[in-house]
């Protein structure tokens, strides 16, 4: 298949490392010339891990994106949900509205944004559009032209809008561990970073800004009271998503079926134990200040899309406003001036049984 990767960062590179192994014709795309250059210098993406080692050679590197998606046969959106509006209105600039998109990953929302940027940008014209819950590597780059991937999903949710039908194929061509869900509400609702990150990134600031965060998220962070936050958070997201139908699994359950709690792990329940264990994230840093995407990206459109959605469902979610405002606070954002509020996503004024005709068709 050919495939235009939009993003050269962690999630991007790790995607060009394995589908250029698997046989795909891939094209590597991103904004910022500066951050290609060290893969052009290289010839190509360094990569280790659990995908092998080795140099992964895409046809293009580019920052001109159409070039990128000329012939291409899906483009894949392996970019911060920050950067979803920007690609996007690139998109549409260059006339892709035929082109495919999955978005790996969305999020909370991601698709319904996407859908809603690219068709303000093209005056209405949107292509096939579809996302999975999370992204599919855990991955960082230490080297700019160096991908470490730790962890490959072994199960992602795919979420489709209506008319997405040939971004669901491209995506199950792509990653077979894909599971088509209902709709995009339930791989929305299943973003588990919102649970991870925005309990820690808020109780445990001082350290974050005491240390530069010399510590390890997943692990050091992991205390019995961060736990408690999340599960309380956990238990609103399983709430929010009943409402509208669909009955997920508790977040270290579902961390296990992803691959990021081990699988000798018998309770999930005890989720110190559960997300301390994973080899994938256990040696995770801490964010290095309050300006790290666990604050930029995991409140404006992790939460906030979030509490939009719980609002529209009519469950309340006390947790998750506190945390949200707090993250406000602590950071000194007002993250609904650029964030994925029910405007942004297209949804806005609507009530519960407009949502699910948007999303079901």
């Amino acid at each position: 298949m050919r495939v235009t990767v939009a993003g050269a960062g962690a999630g991007g590179a790790a995607a060009v490392a394995e589908l250029t192994a698997a046989g795909h014709a891939v094209r590597l795309w991103n904004r910022s010339a500066s951050t290609l250059a060290p893969f052009l210098d290289r010839g190509g993406v360094e990569y280790e891990g659990v995908l092998g080692e080795g140099l992964a050679v895409p046809e293009a590197i580019t920052s001109d994106m159409a070039e990128a998606v000329s012939g291409s046969e899906v483009v894949l959106v392996c970019l911060p949900t920050l950067s979803h509006v920007a690609v996007a209105g690139a998109l549409a600039g260059a006339r892709a509205h035929a082109i495919p998109v999955v978005l790996n990953p969305g999020h909370t929302g991601g698709a319904l944004e996407f859908a809603q940027a690219y068709a303000m940008a093209s005056g209405g014209e949107v292509p096939p559009v579809a996302e999975f819950h999370t992204l599919s590597y855990i991955a960082r780059k230490y080297q700019p032209a160096r991908v470490t991937v730790t962890g490959r999903a072994k199960f992602l949710r795919l979420g489709v809008l209506p008319g997405g039908e040939a971004a669901a194929v491209a995506a199950c061509a792509l990653y077979p561990v894909a599971r088509r869900v209902p709709d995009v509400l339930d791989s929305s609702l299943a973003n588990l970073n919102m649970v991870l990150h925005a309990p820690g990134a808020v109780l445990a600031a001082a350290w974050i800004e005491a240390t530069g965060g010399d510590f390890t998220f997943y692990v050091q962070g992991m205390t019995p009271g961060v736990a408690r936050v999340m599960q309380a958070l956990d238990a609103e997201r399983r709430e929010v998503a009943r409402a509208f139908g669909h009955d997920l699994p508790a977040v270290a359950a579902e961390m296990q079926r992803y691959g990021t709690v081990e699988s000798w792990v018998t309770d999930t329940n005890d989720l110190v134990g559960a997300i301390a264990s994973g080899e994938a994230n256990r040696r995770i840093r801490a964010p290095d200040s309050l300006s790290h995407r666990y604050y930029r990206e995991d409140f404006g459109h992790g939460l906030l899309p979030f509490i939009e959605l719980a609002a529209i469902a009519g469950v309340d979610v006390p947790t998750a406003q506190a945390l949200y405002r707090l993250a406000g606070t602590l950071t000194g954002t007002d993250f609904a001036a650029t964030g994925r509020t029910a405007a942004a996503m297209g949804i806005a004024g609507m009530d519960r049984a407009a949502l699910l005709r948007r999303v079901r068709g």
